[in-house]
């Protein structure tokens, strides 16, 4: 095996795709309280980006069974032999040494100590319930509303603040549709697995409810950010346009005859996020 099909592997292994954007959920905290980007709000998102990716590692030791029966992650490293178990659970602890002494050194004591209650939530708590209710989805959407919560520590803010605590209420939202509409696109898959999922649950009429309900909570819980939080109107702006866009757009896919395409819904949404996360980090820059 080359170098490149190892880091292709520990890319996989680590989701980075995944941990990017939760260490500029982390910078997104971070920037809130001091309003600016610093060495040390660069090392406490690299701190969590590190602790993301041993949670994800840890994730793939922990479902290595599950994945062989599912289609879509059947071909992960694990289930296909491109690395043993146990060498992928030895990176899982290197990258959680890495992150844990990146964050004790550069940031207070609670930046790592919240890292560690996000790796928990994740790999303790949602993904041990997995197996047993498709509800386990709301506990483990903690694993949303921390990263932010981080970076405001790390930079020093008090996390009974009511803007921090508006911006981790959001994501904490936020991640309930977004986990909701990935059962539904795998559905399928996870009875494959022996999993549990919405579709044995709910039909498909009361699917397209429920998850317009849930969206509808995440907007308003959006609402609450962009006009108590953020001050700039033209990210004002911009954010409540593609909110106005997303509601419209996720109605007709929702109520309409045809069947509920969930794919472009769980994009969008994730678009939602990403925005939010990028003009928080903007509005804060331009507030100094």
């Amino acid at each position: 095996m080359n170098l490149k099909e190892k880091f292709k592997i520990i890319y996989e292994l680590g989701k980075m795709r995944i941990s990017l954007p939760i260490a500029l959920s982390a910078l997104t905290g971070y920037v809130l309280f001091t309003g600016n980007v610093d060495a040390q709000g660069w090392f406490l998102a690299l701190g969590v980006f590190f602790m993301a990716c041993s949670s994800s590692v840890i994730n793939h030791w922990q479902e290595r069974d599950i994945d062989a029966q599912m289609p879509r992650t059947k071909n992960r490293p694990i289930p296909t032999g491109k690395i043993s178990a146990a060498r992928a659970l030895r990176l899982a602890i290197v990258f959680a040494l890495i992150g844990s002494a990146i964050l004790f050194f550069s940031n207070p004591l609670m930046a790592l100590l919240l890292s560690w209650g996000t790796l928990f939530s994740y790999n303790a708590v949602y993904t041990p319930l997995k197996k047993v209710s498709a509800f386990a989805v709301i506990p483990g959407s903690m694993v949303g509303a921390l990263p932010p919560m981080i970076g405001w520590a790390g930079a020093g803010g008090s996390l009974s603040s009511e803007i921090i605590l508006l911006v981790a209420a959001f994501f904490f939202i936020g991640q309930i549709p977004h986990f909701w509409l990935l059962l539904l696109m795998f559905g399928e898959q996870y009875k494959q697995a022996n999993l549990p999922s919405l579709n044995q649950i709910f039909n498909e009429g009361q699917i397209k409810r429920v998850t317009f309900t849930w969206v509808l909570t995440t907007v308003a819980s959006a609402f609450l950010v962009i006009f108590f939080v953020i001050g700039n109107k033209i990210i004002m702006f911009f954010l409540l346009f593609y909110i106005f866009y997303l509601l419209f757009s996720l109605g007709i896919a929702v109520f309409a005859k045809d069947e509920f395409k969930v794919r472009p819904s769980f994009y969008k949404l994730n678009f939602l996020y990403l925005f939010m996360m990028i003009f928080l980090i903007v509005d804060g820059l331009l507030r100094v």
